[in-house]
Parts: C-alpha cells; structure tokens; sequence
C-alpha cells in the first residue's frame, strides 16, 4: 500500500470477512474502487479508493472487544478523509441480545457525534433482496419464511428466534429503537427523511428501515446522503454512490472491478454449516473429490492436518481442485458442541482449517474458494492477508477478489448462507478466468 493520492470518500466497517466482501462488491457495482482491507491497517498506511471497507472478526466476540475494534477501525479511517461511515452486518442480522449491533452502533454514534442531529441518528436496514432477505413492519424474512422459521433458529452462536428487529435491537440498547415503516419508503425520498424528522422528534436514534426490494434501497440510500452513520447489510449500498456522483465528488470507473490474472493451484474450504453451504457441499462431493475434517478428531489429538494435506496433495499433483470441509448438519453440530463447548467447537474447525490453508498454499495453491464466514476470517489470517481489491459479482453477495502485492492470491469469500447450490464450480471457473 502507498500513500494515498485520493482521499476516500466512504468508510466502512464490516463485523466479518465473507460480509466486507459482500459490500465491498456493491460499491464495486455502483462504479466505486474499493479496497478491502484485513483488521485496521497501521496509522501510516493509506490507500488509494473510493471506498475502503475495514473488516473485522468482531460478530460474535464479547461486545466491549468488538466496540473497541469498531471505533479503532473509525479513527483510521477518518484519518484517510472518509466522509460517510457504514456499519455493515450480515443481511440475518446475526447478533444476541447482548449484541453486538447495538452496543458497536451506540458506540460509533457516540464518536461521530458533532452537536448536530445527523450524527445523532442511524437507521438499521439488513435486507438484501437480491439474497431473500427483505423487511416489512420490521419483521426480516428469509424468502417466505420469517426469520426465526428459515433456519437462523438453529445458527450455533447466533440463534435469531425472533423476526422482530425493533424488538431485537432494543434488547441491545438503551437507545430508542424505531421503524421507518414501509409506507414512507413506498412514497420515495422526502417521506423517508419526513420520517427521520420524526423519528428524531420522538427521541429515536436507530430506526430499523423496512425495505422489500431493491428500489427500496436505492430509496433510503439517497435518503441517507446527509447521514454521517448507515448500518445494515450489503444491499444499504446499494443507493450510496449516488449521493457522492450527484454531490460531483465521484466519477464511475468502468474498471472498478477489473483484477489481476493469478496463476496456480485451485482449492475450495468450508467450515459453515448453513443450509446453503451443506446443499453446495452435496453437490461437489457427488462428481469431486472432497475430505472431510472431524473437530472430534482433531480434539483427540489425532493428525487430521496432516491427513488433510496429504489427501490434496494426491489431486494437486493432478492439478485437480479439491474441497477440504467441515461443514455438518445442525444436530452434528450440536453433537460437536455438547462434547466440546461452543467456543471450543467453533475456534477448533476454525484453526484447523487455518492451518490446512497454509500447508495448501505452501503446495502451490493460489486460488481459494472459502465458504463461512468466520471461516474465512481464519483463512485470510492464516494466509497473512492484509487487504483486497474487490472484483465482479460471482453471485448475489460473493464477488471474487485478489490480494494487493507483486504475487497476488484469488480469493472467493462466502458468507454461509449465500450462493447456488454450485457455486464451488463457479467461483473456480471465475477465479480460473472462465466464465460466470
């Protein structure tokens, strides 16, 4: 990284790797260069974009660490110029009642707070329709199915058992939490900022943001122009560039997603057990060759790294990609965790698979296509990865990317939950140069 030549416009901090990216590619699409960067970067370092998104480890960690993660992550990116913040989380709102959504924008509001009533106020949109995932009277839904009944009932660190989110993000506040309902968003720009006025009025500082499709969100990004801090998912963005390109402080760069061609070996990690990522892992192991990695194993001791690396290699001699995974169904998962603990579970398959990344790469492999998001944080970390470029669109949320530097690496990060059921074969053929 070098010094910057351009002062970014936008700033922002996202809660995990797979959902930095998944912002990262909307900005992308909106014409602005985007940088992604890997924890907070020294105070020396710049970059030069449009837009840099700061992604952290920091969604299910205990809320007073990932506050201060949060608010180092927007001293830094102050200091680069940025003139609009986003907290980004994932579009299923994945938190407790403990946090960490509230307790981060609280603090984010605090520090951003000038004496005037802009920064005083946020809203709270997850919805990425794109993806499913859309709000009405503050109830999110995951396609037709409420949000506690799509599965997110079972996540085993952030179980979400109620579709409410005025309901849930009050239980991690002591802010006044409010709605801008829907029939504000449906009559366009003014009536949601009449509804902000509001909202203000009535002593509201966050306001969940109903939204169904994506003229919604364009609807409530322009809304937000004067805003100093958006939260929300990836699809908030998705009226963001505008702001800036009307305001005459950005022109589109038809090569915004354009990436570097990296040569070597191809592999595919997953460690979440999301309904998507089980249903892509089915679906690669019926025509490729897959390991499955047991955390019950490696608890005992035994050398399931070693085994891991051998197996690949055996393909990697063939210049075959293979799929090493962990991914298991919601009752295996529970099984893991009662013999282990859920934090030991989770940090267990999260630093195995770290450690099968690097071994992998040591093996020449310099395309990966990792599935989870808290998975992936691990890989990058293992990798030594300290930012990205983000590229096209592989599908709605996973855009491929490539690391900075004079040997880059091709990454696909996946948020669990997204993706086509074959979306291990795309990524590769994407990251590979071939078609989408």
């Amino acid at each position: 990284m070098t010094a910057s030549t351009q002062r970014a416009l936008l700033g922002c901090i996202a809660d995990d790797f797979t959902g930095a990216t998944d912002l990262a590619n909307m900005l992308v699409r909106g014409g602005m260069r985007t940088v992604q960067t890997i924890g907070v970067p020294g105070q020396g370092e710049g970059i030069e974009a449009d837009a840099i998104v700061v992604a952290l480890k920091s969604r299910t960690i205990p809320a007073a660490e990932a506050v201060a993660q949060s608010l180092a992550a927007l001293d830094w990116l102050r200091a680069q110029g940025c003139r609009q913040f986003v907290f980004k989380y994932c579009s299923t709102f994945d938190s407790t009642d403990a946090g960490n959504i509230g307790p981060v924008t609280d603090a984010l509001l605090d520090a951003l707070a000038d004496g005037d009533e802009a920064s005083a106020f946020t809203i709270a949109c997850p919805a990425f329709p794109e993806n499913g995932r859309t709000i009405f009277r503050g109830h999110l839904f995951v396609g037709d199915a409420l949000l506690n009944e799509s599965g997110m009932e079972n996540h085993p660190l952030t179980p979400m058992r109620d579709a409410n989110l005025v309901r849930v993000l009050q239980r991690q506040t002591q802010s006044k939490v409010g709605l801008v309902r829907y029939d504000a968003v449906a009559r366009g720009v003014n009536a949601v900022r009449e509804s902000f006025d509001a909202l203000r009025n009535d002593g509201v500082r966050m306001a969940i943001a109903d939204a169904v499709c994506d003229a919604d969100l364009y609807v409530l990004g322009e809304a937000c122009a004067d805003l100093t801090l958006i939260t929300g998912g990836s699809g908030i963005a998705l009226g963001l560039p505008g702001n800036f390109r009307r305001a005459g402080l950005l022109q589109s760069h038809d090569n915004a997603a354009q990436l570097p061609r990296v040569e070597g070996l191809s592999a595919v990690l997953a460690g979440s057990a999301s309904k998507a990522t089980n249903a892509q892992v089915a679906a690669w192991r019926e025509t490729r060759p897959a390991f499955r990695v047991d955390p019950l194993a490696a608890a005992r001791g035994e050398a399931v790294v070693e085994q891991a690396l051998a197996f690949a290699q055996t393909h990697l001699d063939k210049a075959e990609p293979m799929l090493i995974y962990a991914t298991a169904t919601p009752d295996e998962v529970k099984a893991v965790q009662n013999q282990l603990g859920v934090d030991r579970a989770g940090h267990l398959v999260e630093a195995t698979l770290a450690s099968i990344a690097r071994g992998l790469h040591e093996r020449g492999v310099r395309k990966f296509v990792v599935a989870g998001g808290e998975t992936s944080g691990a890989v990058v970390q293992a990798l030594n990865v300290r930012s990205l470029r983000i590229g096209a669109q592989i599908d709605p949320g996973v855009p491929a990317t490539a690391t900075t530097g004079a040997q880059p690496l091709a990454l696909a990060l996946k948020s669990g939950n997204f993706g086509t059921t074959d979306f291990f074969e795309k990524a590769l053929r994407h990251l590979n140069g071939g078609a989408q």
